[in-house]
């Protein structure tokens, strides 16, 4: 049995799409740049984001990111965009020049759980100083 070879950029015919040959990876999840966290309060907000379902943060180029994942409604069965000609600003000026088509989603750091981040956050910031309750007073017993 003959295997089909995988699409490059290099083999691309001339005319032809890179899109033509992929499952439309930058329509199913978008990324937005978030402040970099400096403190525990601020890596607490975060873990918030990943304990809501299909999300993740990334770190890349030294930006963090907020990945939320989800395909968009207008992606057609064959992977293809269902409102082409209409599409927001931000698709038309997306670009197959440096898209992820051969990538595998290489970033810098990338955080799944929360755990992973809370982790990472132990390592890069200092102690978490503990808070102590106040003593309450004890009843005077006559």
């Amino acid at each position: 049995m003959a295997r089909k070879t995988r699409m490059t950029r290099e083999k691309l015919p001339p005319g032809e799409h890179l899109c033509s040959y992929c499952t439309a990876k930058c329509c199913r999840y978008f990324a937005l740049p978030i402040d970099t966290p400096t403190s525990w309060d601020d890596f607490d907000n975060m873990r918030w984001y990943i304990m809501h379902g299909r999300t993740s943060i990334f770190i890349d180029g030294g930006t963090w990111y907020l990945l939320v994942y989800g395909d968009c409604k207008n992606l057609l069965p064959d992977n293809r965009c269902g409102v082409y000609d209409t599409r927001p600003a931000i698709c038309r000026s997306y670009s197959t020049d440096n898209c992820e088509y051969e990538v595998g989603g290489c970033y810098d750091k990338f955080f799944e759980a929360p755990e992973q981040l809370w982790e990472y956050a132990e390592a890069i910031l200092p102690p978490r100083k503990v808070k102590r309750e106040k003593a309450t007073a004890l009843p005077v017993l006559n």
